[in-house]
């Protein structure tokens, strides 16, 4: 069965499905020929298929003589969240063609994706939710007995629709903001200057929210690629009608990645989407030699990195991710590393005030995460948020910094961010960084 290809031109039976509604958002759009929708269909059902043999397989363990108590689900969760970040698990080249890899991409850090590279300049993108894609060079034909999971992308890719926020760096390192044509994004959230130009421009446009897409506008735009964040898995409605458009849908996993280089080196599969292999190498060679330059050694200096949410509760990134990473090549020691694991796709540990004061309020530094809720200005706006943080330590010591706002949009500076943290961790006298300001 043949595989779904698309190269930027939405088919006109799509189009025409839209524009005779009277909302973008109510649509369905109408039976197309072999393509986006057959292919989407196919997904879905492949999906469902799946679903309604783990319900049987679950009922089966209800009723069994020898049980299949919560831990054994536990043992089953735990596993699927293991296989997500191991490349063997996911990193299938058998794509129902019979051709051999002729060389696969060599990844230092990253374990969220896998690419391989066919004779004729085809290459094969596995990520590590299973989706699998084949980069057709243009002027080239998809292949005849193409698996039917795998999405063909014919080069060049352009009219991009970017609803994840971290790439939009990696797009600009690469001197690729041009292929983007729809942002999910509104003008004023980017913190990549050269998004928010390109918005003023016109050469970018908004086309809403990554789970309310303007639909009739990505089919005006010709969108070819939706570039999504794993948010459009809490709307899956979303990605359905997008793939019944023929518009494929790529979910960025680079906020997975455990190691900061890992996040980094996503810079070498846009690199291989859009033929520009040999920039994306020397850009992450960068930023890997800046890292290493730190040579921090573990300083005894525990550091606490959190925000308040709208319910007064503090937030803070799981043990082990790359934030807590970055801290701990920076030369500090991560005050949360101790919280248990909870095997879940979650990146961040909610805590009430009570728990989160007793682990770190003898943090010898707090950082405010900024990026979530706009950060404060003082540690007098710090303290107001809840009058347990004037007893911490560092509240006291006067050792409270607050990230700037940009700094997830900044995979392309991961180094110096990592050079910021260990200029705050081991220099007392330290005020104005780039990404670190010293609250007072």
């Amino acid at each position: 069965m043949a595989a779904r290809a698309h190269n930027g031109n939405v088919a006109p039976e799509a189009r025409a499905a839209v524009c005779a509604e009277e909302g973008a958002s109510s649509f369905r759009a109408k039976p197309r020929p072999e393509g986006g929708a057959a292919a989407g269909r196919r997904a879905r059902a492949h999906r469902v298929a799946c679903a309604v043999v783990a319900a049987v397989v679950a009922f089966a363990c209800v009723f069994s003589l020898v049980g299949c108590g919560s831990s054994t689900a536990s043992q089953r969760s735990g596993a699927a969240q293991q296989a997500s970040s191991n490349p063997t698990d996911f990193h299938n080249t058998d794509i129902g063609t019979g051709w051999q890899v002729e060389r696969s991409l060599d990844l230092q850090y990253a374990t969220q994706f896998a690419i391989d590279y066919f004779d004729g300049g085809y290459k094969l993108v596995c990520l590590a939710d299973g989706t699998r894609y084949l980069v057709v060079p243009e002027g080239a034909d998809v292949p005849a007995n193409l698996s039917s999971d795998i999405v063909a992308l014919k080069q060049p890719l352009q009219n991009i629709y970017l609803a994840a926020s971290d790439s939009m760096c990696l797009f600009d390192a690469l001197d690729a903001v041009d292929t983007i044509r729809v942002s999910g994004i509104k003008r004023d959230d980017w913190h990549v200057q050269a998004a928010c130009d390109a918005m003023d421009d016109g050469r970018i446009v908004y086309g809403g929210k990554y789970n309310t897409p303007d639909y009739d506008l990505l089919l005006r735009e010709n969108v070819g690629l939706a570039v999504e964040s794993t948010m459009i898995n809490h709307s899956p409605d979303v990605r359905d009608k997008l793939e019944d458009l023929g518009i494929p849908v790529f979910t960025e996993r680079s906020s997975y990645e455990e190691s900061p280089l890992g996040r980094t080196e996503w810079v070498k599969l846009y690199g291989a989407l859009l033929n520009k292999e040999d920039l994306a190498d020397q850009l992450f060679d960068e930023q890997k030699a800046q890292v290493d330059a730190v040579g921090a050694t573990q300083a005894d200096t525990s550091v606490a990195f959190f925000y308040i949410n709208s319910n007064g509760a503090a937030v803070v990134r799981k043990p082990g991710d790359y934030v807590s990473q970055m801290i701990a090549i920076a030369g500090g020691s991560y005050v949360f590393d101790s919280l248990a694991d909870d095997s879940t796709a979650r990146s961040t540990v909610t805590m009430e005030m009570e728990k989160f004061y007793t682990e770190a309020k003898d943090a010898d530094i707090i950082i405010y995460n900024a990026t979530i809720d706009g950060g404060v200005s003082s540690i007098d706006e710090l303290v107001a948020k809840n009058s347990l943080l004037a007893n911490f330590k560092a509240v006291r010591e006067g050792n409270v910094w607050t990230t700037d706002q940009d700094m997830y949009q900044q995979m392309m500076n991961t180094g110096a961010i990592i050079s910021d943290l260990h200029e705050a961790i081991t220099n007392p006298d330290a005020s104005q960084l780039t990404y670190l300001r010293k609250l007072r």
